[in-house]
């Protein structure tokens, strides 16, 4: 692993994750090239911001639950490869219901270079510390559909509330948003803005 870059788990006490393309649980059902361990890696300074987020959160009676930080580009291409496979129907109802499967990369879910894959970018959600559920999003980490989007009609008022609470947690610890995907933050002032690596997480 690149000397900059460490285990979120290690680095920032008091967080959850559950890294989602380690398991069978995300949009291509089954595990994904370049995740060997449940774990989620990321760099020191996404680890600092992470912390003020966490303090913050926490100030409003909020946990964080990380689903992935730091992504091999090998994973990255794993998803495009993915893309121009046959439909089998696995994951569609859950991920994509309104698009085709060889859309996702135009309508701006997947990209071909991503920002995780330099070490910065983080998607999580908030869950309640007094009552230790999670707060209702109005959809789930990876649905590829404009309910997903940052202002998007269709969700309740107190969902549109806790996807503006996370927001603003973000940006005031140094986040910026993706329009099109509520749960995912990159650092604004990133170590390696033009590096993407490739090493697994192992």
């Amino acid at each position: 692993m690149n000397h900059d870059f460490v285990f979120l788990d290690e680095w920032v006490s008091g967080i959850r994750w559950d890294a989602k393309y380690a398991t069978w649980d995300n949009f291509t059902g089954k595990p994904v090239d370049g995740y060997k361990v449940n774990r989620i890696v990321g760099t020191r300074a996404l680890c600092h911001a992470l912390e003020k987020a966490r303090d913050k959160a926490a100030s409003l009676g909020f946990g964080l639950l990380l689903w992935d930080g730091y992504r091999p580009q090998r994973a990255v291409d794993c998803f495009l490869r993915w893309t121009k496979q046959p439909e089998d129907g696995r994951t569609k109802r859950k991920h994509y219901p309104n698009i085709d499967k060889t859309e996702i990369v135009a309508e701006g879910y997947v990209a071909a270079k991503s920002a995780h894959s330099r070490g910065s970018a983080i998607d999580l959600t908030l869950y309640d510390l007094t009552a230790d559920m999670l707060l209702p999003m109005g959809g789930s980490f990876d649905l590829m559909d404009s309910v997903s989007h940052h202002g998007a009609e269709g969700i309740t008022q107190a969902e549109a509330r806790n996807r503006q609470s996370l927001c603003l947690i973000m940006e005031a610890c140094g986040f910026h948003s993706y329009d099109r995907e509520w749960w995912h933050y990159v650092l604004q002032h990133e170590p390696y803005p033009d590096t993407y690596f490739d090493f697994p997480v192992l």
